[in-house]
This record gives structure tokens, sequence and C-alpha cells, in this order.
């Protein structure tokens, strides 16, 4: 059978394909340290998993709202009055299948075919390849370690043309660990409201901050930038909720309500015990999000410090999420050429920087254990001195 021409434009996800080998090492009585996968090791809190345990028991397994639970979307609202200065009602609010259902829902309502859609790289891998499903043209900017990893006002003023639709920024960052200071958000939102453009704002890492990094939702900076911005977000990551798949996209009612159309005809509605969870992680405590914080710097600290000791390898400081985005350029080899052998010759699964956009880095998440971390590290240090 013929398949699509758009699927023949979209690359797999290496993330994904690298864990699936490392998973298969494993599986083969292999010792793998991967730092492949953004999954925290963490189990899911109690209660979260006792609400959608409890909606189970009351029956709740029919077809919801495609919107999403009523009582979810009023909470996600008043945590984005409370937490963001964002002023959302329900009517601003879907649930969706994940963070990268919720942007694959606003690429697909917004993205007309040679849109244009600015995405600074490093990028998230899946970033690019939705704006082709949907289409649209990714305008990749680069930007550079030295400069932290951050497009900065002049670049993405001289990177918008008439075709320019969205603007897509992702703080804290995935893979870089980067987040943009409130003073950066509003520069860059100077220009997105001079230029009467859109921005997408991926904050699904706003409450992983270390070394007092601040998290700034570019949507509170003004009015004008509040009209122009779309949140996405979810709770796969704060909530250690990876597999529960409950995101959200918060924005325009008639963005949101365009996005609720298409779900409709998708995916129907998010599912429904879950979505109980999730309404329990926004109003239960936080203290379980505050436990895996502390655990993820004290993994940050310690993979920082072995990294700095290898020769050869350079990184941005990190303020969030989960990843360090080292530099291998001095080793001469090329990203995908630098894990494949670092996988096969010592079994530790990394992911190649190519995937987003940055062929002479790999990223290593230490959303991990600390016995995996130490030993990794130690083989990464022989992989990497037997290379110079």
């Amino acid at each position: 059978m013929k398949l699509a021409a758009r699927v023949g434009q979209v690359t797999p996800s290496l993330t994904l394909a690298v864990d699936t080998k490392a998973k298969a090492m494993k599986a083969e009585g292999l010792s793998v340290c991967s730092f492949s996968v953004g999954e925290p090791d963490f189990p899911t809190p109690a209660h979260i998993v006792q609400a959608a345990q409890k909606a189970l028991a009351e029956g709740k397994t029919k077809y919801g709202p495609a919107a999403g639970e009523p009582k979810l979307r009023e909470a996600i609202a008043q945590k984005l009055q409370k937490e963001n200065s964002l002023c959302y009602g329900t009517e601003n609010v879907i649930v969706t299948n994940g963070g990268k259902h919720s942007l694959f829902n606003l690429f697909l309502a917004t993205i007309e075919p040679g849109d244009d859609v600015i995405i600074p790289a490093p990028y998230w891998v899946s970033y690019p390849e939705m704006v082709k499903l949907a289409a649209g043209n990714p305008v990749i900017v680069k930007t550079t370690a030295k400069n932290g990893f951050k497009i900065t006002p002049e670049q993405l003023r001289q990177a918008i043309t008439p075709q320019t639709r969205l603007f897509v920024l992702n703080s804290p960052s995935n893979p870089t660990g980067m987040v943009y200071t409130p003073e950066e958000i509003r520069a860059l939102a100077d220009v997105i409201v001079e230029k009467d453009i859109y921005v997408v704002s991926d904050e699904i890492y706003e409450k992983l901050l270390y070394d007092g990094a601040e998290h700034f939702s570019i949507g509170a900076a003004s009015p004008e930038i509040y009209d122009r911005t779309i949140v996405s977000s979810g709770f796969a990551k704060a909530y250690s909720m990876t597999g529960w798949r409950v995101g959200f996209l918060a924005g325009p009612a008639d963005v949101i309500r365009a996005c609720i159309t298409i779900q409709g005809h998708s995916t129907s509605n998010v599912c429904t015990f879950a979505q109980y969870g999730a309404i329990a992680a926004l109003e239960g405590s936080q203290e379980p999000v505050e436990a895996m914080r502390q655990a993820f710097a004290q993994r940050r600290q310690y993979m920082m410090d072995a990294v700095q000791a290898i020769p050869g390898l350079t990184f941005p400081r990190p303020d969030g999420a989960f990843y360090l985005f080292p530099s291998i350029q001095q080793t001469g080899l090329t990203s995908l050429e630098f894990s494949e052998a670092l996988l096969t010759e010592y079994q530790v699964a990394v992911v190649p920087g190519i995937a987003f956009g940055a062929d002479d880095c790999i990223r290593l998440s230490y959303a991990t254990d600390m016995d995996t971390i130490k030993k990794g590290m130690e083989l990464l240090d022989k992989f990497v001195r037997s290379r110079l």
C-alpha cells in the first residue's frame, strides 16, 4: 500500500529508539546504564494512585467530555492563575493525552500549509516533526553554548517573516536544562508583540528548578503577550506520571475550541479515571514533588561534577529539568558514532545530539538512580579517554 508522503518527511524518535535498544540489551542479560529517557524513576505519589483507584471503584470508566473532566479543567485554570499569573478560566483549557498531544492538537488547529514555526535549536525531538505533520515549515534557529543555548531577541526578530505563525519556547528546556530568566522572557515577549505572532510555551518542566532559578510564564509578561500565548504542559515530569498520559493546553478560547473539535474526532476524551489522579496531583500535597526535585538536584550535582572531570567534555550549567547536554566535539566523533560506540562497548545509553539539532553534543538524563549515575559516569570517563 502506498503511504502518505507526510510519513516520509518525519524522522522516528531517536530518544525512544535508544531506550528501546537499551531495554532489549537488558532483556538479553546485559547490565546497561541508561541515561536516555526523560522519565523519573520514582513511583507516582501514593495519593494520586489512590485517587485513580477510588475513581475506578466509583465506576468512572465511561466516556467523558472531549475537553476533559470539568473539575480537572477548573483545577488547571486555578493552578495557572495562582502559580503562573495567567487569568485563564475553564473555557481556556483542554485536557489532552499527555503534553505531546497538546502540542499536536495545537499545530493541527493553527498551522496552514506553508506556515513557518520558529524553533530554537537544540530542540525537543518532536517539535519539528509535529510541525511537518501539520504541513508547516519548521524554521530552526541555532543557539550556542556560549549563550546558554538561548535564543536572543535579535535572533528571533531576524527569523520572523510574513509566513511566521508561531514561535516555540521551552523553558526549562529539554534537552539542555537551561532556564530563561524573567528579563529574557520579557525581551522575547516584546519581539512577539511587535511582530504580531503567537508563542506556544512548553512549561512541562517548570517545577524542576535548581540553584534559585525562577520559572516565569511568558503570558504573564504583559496583557499584549497574554493574548498571543498558548501554554502546553502536563503531569508526567513533576508528578512522575509519564504512563498516565494526562497533559493540557491553555490559551485563547477560540484556539482551545478548535483543539476540542480535533480531539473529539481523534482520541475523544483522555482516560477518565487517570484525570481524577491528575486532580489529586494538583489539589493534594506537593511534598512528593519537592522530594523528587531535591533528589534530582543531588543527582544533577554529582553528574555535573563527574562530567566536568572528563577531559574533552564541556557543557553550560543547567538550571532546570533533568538533563545535561555536553559537547563531544573534541572527540572527533559525530553524536551517532559516539552514542553507538558507547552503548556497544561500555553498555551506556545516551541520546545523540543530532536528534535535538546539535550533532556535536549528547544528552544525559539524570532521572535515574544514583548507583546507575555513578557507574555510568565511570564508564563514560573511560570511553572518552579512550577516544582522545
